[in-house]
């Protein structure tokens, strides 16, 4: 029998450090090349969009696809998981899911680049996504301050105090996005800006970078100075960011970068990355893979199936 989890179960079962757990050991096994992970893809039907993104994920015992599409304003996720055996295991309404696991991916992404226990932290952007990146970042390191940023004043002050009443850490309402980013050491821009939404010269010397919201070729949230400046380039799969990756992909059209530089994220949980000796900026650009869905799936999941008690379909037997 397959599991029915609708949004509200979802937010009932979920466990940051269940998903930071399921999606480190996918990502491990991606780097060993033992999971598999297939980019988006996107179709353009009048009206609307669909965006269809699959992969296999052996420590989870699945294999599966997220499916969502973007019509009159309105944005569906569903998360469709099998068993290794063919079987349909569950379907999962993925927008509550989805937003943990990208926060998720940059804590894993932070603790494999081993930065340090306690850090500034800059958020740049307090929508649906800038909490859990919080979120998750509480989990893997001491956050001695966040400071948030984002051009809705009100929404910015709100977003600060929520944090500070949530997470019990020192939050700042940061008046610019400069003021935010100097001497951070970690900086996160969830945006769904077209244009850099921070600038190269702001950026400390040792800092790490998540960019988060640019998962379109004509989307740039930082600026070619600042990937050409960065030491290391971490992607979350090198074919995926090839295909949308505006920020390295408008680097590269400027002759500002190589694709030879990026390292994937799952090489770097595997231990088959190197650190560089001196620090520099380090980049990571997440754009969300389906294997991460999967991951933060079978979490949900194996909890459903503990507690019981959710709707069930007999459906695929």
């Amino acid at each position: 029998m397959a599991l029915i989890l609708r949004e509200s179960d979802v937010q009932d079962l979920i466990e940051m450090a269940d998903v930071i757990a399921s999606v480190e050991d996918a990502m491990r096994e991606l780097g060993d090349g033992d999971a598999e992970n297939e980019p988006r893809r996107r179709l353009f039907p009048p009206g609307g969009l669909l965006n269809v993104m699959f992969a296999s994920y052996p420590g989870g015992k699945c294999t599966g696809l997220k499916a969502y599409t973007v019509a009159d304003g309105h944005v569906r996720f569903l998360v469709v998981i099998f068993g290794v055996d063919g079987s349909l295991q569950a379907l999962i309404e993925a927008d509550f899911m989805g937003a943990y696991r990208t926060g998720a991916a940059t804590a894993i992404a932070v603790k494999a680049l081993g930065l340090p226990g306690s850090a500034t932290v800059a958020l740049i952007g307090t929508g649906w996504q800038a909490a859990t990146q919080a979120l998750a970042l509480s989990h893997v390191l001491e956050i001695s301050e966040l400071r948030v940023f984002s051009r809705n004043e009100e929404r910015r002050a709100a977003f600060a105090e929520e944090q500070h009443e949530q997470l019990g850490i020192i939050t700042v309402d940061a008046p610019s996005a400069e003021a935010a980013v100097r001497g951070a050491d970690i900086v996160v821009t969830v945006t769904t800006s077209h244009t850099p939404v921070i600038q190269a010269d702001w950026v400390e010397p040792h800092a790490l970078v998540a960019a988060i919201g640019s998962n379109y070729r004509n989307r740039a949230e930082l600026p070619i100075e600042l990937v050409e400046r960065a030491q290391t380039v971490v992607v979350d799969q090198l074919g995926a960011a090839q295909l949308e990756s505006g920020d390295l992909i408008q680097a590269a059209e400027a002759g500002k970068f190589d694709w030879d530089q990026a390292v994937e994220l799952g090489s770097v949980v595997a231990g088959r990355w190197e650190r560089p000796e001196r620090p520099g900026i380090t980049l990571f650009e997440s754009h969300g893979i389906a294997l991460w869905d999967l991951a933060a799936g079978s979490a949900v999941l194996a909890a459903a199936r503990r507690r019981g008690g959710y709707e069930e379909i007999d459906f695929l037997t």
